[in-house]
């Protein structure tokens, strides 16, 4: 008989709109799996998640104030023998990055809003470094089946796991070792699932995996995640189909066969690729070069002209120089990303990068980090333009922070804010956009929608 494992007490404050309160809603959904549960009170919290909003006035300012009362309570519990793991989540997250960890030493992790699927591993990466182990030993079908039974969206998307584990072994990751082997879902349950949260008015899911394209369900017969989309695709009210987070090894020609024939499955790709040089690429063991990734690339956009590239990125690896940090800067130029995620290289005990040479000067991380994520900033502005003047279907799914405004998602995962009606939440309308923020876009609904 195995043994169910423990609840951690998760508790998440949410700063701001409407929005904010949903995607806190959707880190509890993705932190579920490794065992975490809902607390209304952060004193004797595991996992504490400050969700912020920078448009208030000096937001940053009371989300430090809120971070000195939550490191009193963090040493309280260490008094008692129990850790604590703060995370910073959301825009301010995005505006301050490291100075939130410099100002405030009790914060483990800071997660910009469009980071959220990274929480599982980074939470991961966290525990590892304390020594402490995550509530993960149990049958990941037990884990499966009790979260098919539990689901309660609260809005039209939703999050949908598929896919635990990872046998990549990346030199800087412990997810292989907290999180154990790849191991996949039967599609049938998936089905199920996915029919289910369809029939509560859910519109669209994302398909969820720490190497998700790695998915091979075993009453598939080895059609993978392309022949999962598919099966998914049929379902009556199931209008948009994502997934995340992929690794460049198994994107086959299924996957990317599906990007031009599924309608369902939106153009949108989050696809790391960590680093732009074949020598640090090979040290972290990730088994393919800038050059292949690059022809993945091209081969994915001649299928499916209009997808937009996301990525993840580390910087500061150990061994690597200026002209491999430069070669990573040259990379990000020719693929052009939509949106990308980057931190600096962290040593994690335990894994095999943590005792290499030649471990970069924190300050070198810093300045390559900042010079990183203006490039990465640009894109996203630049791509964010170019969508003004086009007419995009956005799923619209919660009043905006505005009376009469509504918010909804492109398919291309950008937030988009209309003058509409809440009759139309749960819609999928055609909007033109008029004008394009940093993280978001203006628009406006087409004549005959209204």
């Amino acid at each position: 008989m195995s043994e169910t494992a423990p609840v951690k007490r998760l508790y998440i404050k949410t700063y701001g709109c409407q929005m904010n309160v949903y995607d806190s809603e959707r880190m509890a959904d993705v932190l579920a799996p490794l065992g975490y549960g809902l607390t209304d009170s952060p004193e004797h919290a595991d996992l504490v998640v400050l969700n912020t909003c920078h448009i208030r006035e000096k937001a940053t300012e009371k989300v430090y104030s809120e971070l000195g009362q939550i490191k009193r309570m963090k040493q309280a519990r260490a008094a008692e023998g129990a850790a604590m793991t703060v995370a910073v989540a959301g825009c301010v997250a995005q505006a301050e990055g490291e100075e939130i960890l410099r100002r405030q030493p009790a914060v483990d992790l800071v997660v910009g809003p469009q980071a959220y699927h990274q929480l599982p591993e980074l939470i991961a990466r966290a525990h590892r470094a304390r020594g402490e182990r995550l509530a993960a030993d149990f049958a990941p079908e037990e884990k499966f089946d009790a979260l098919t039974t539990a689901r309660r969206p609260t809005g039209v998307s939703a999050f949908l796991t598929v896919q635990e584990g990872c046998d990549k072994f990346c030199t800087f990751c412990v997810v292989p070792y907290t999180r154990g082997g790849e191991w996949s879902r039967p599609a049938e349950a998936i089905e199920a699932e996915a029919r289910a949260l369809a029939e509560q008015g859910v519109r669209e899911v994302t398909l969820l995996g720490q190497n998700v394209n790695a998915y091979a369900g075993p009453d598939l017969a080895g059609g993978g995640l392309a022949a999962l989309v598919r099966r998914l695709a049929r379902i009556e009210g199931l209008d948009r189909i994502r997934y995340t987070t992929s690794h460049p090894r198994d994107m086959d020609d299924a996957l990317i066969a599906a990007h031009a024939e599924v309608e369902a499955l939106m153009p949108y790709l989050h696809l790391p690729v960590q680093s732009g040089s074949d020598k640090v690429l090979k040290a972290m063991n990730r088994a393919h070069t800038a050059e292949s990734y690059l022809r993945l690339i091209e081969k994915i956009r001649a299928s499916r002209p209009d997808i937009a590239i996301s990525g993840d990125f580390i910087v500061g690896f150990p061994g690597e120089r200026e002209a491999d940090f430069e070669a990573t800067l040259q990379l990000v130029r020719e693929v052009g990303y939509a949106s990308a995620f980057s931190f600096k290289y962290s040593r994690r005990p335990g894994t095999p990068a943590a005792a290499m040479p030649g471990q970069v000067a924190e300050e070198v991380k810093d300045e390559r980090l900042a010079r990183l994520l203006a490039l990465l900033l640009e894109q996203q502005a630049a791509f964010n333009a170019r969508q003004a003047g086009r007419v995009l279907p956005v799923l619209f799914e919660k009043p905006g922070r505005h009376e009469g405004q509504i918010i909804g998602r492109s398919p291309y995962l950008q937030s988009v804010y209309v003058s509409a009606p809440d009759r139309l939440i749960g819609r999928i309308v055609p909007v033109r956009i008029e004008s394009a923020g940093a993280n978001s876009l203006a628009g406006a609904l087409q004549l005959e929608t209204v």
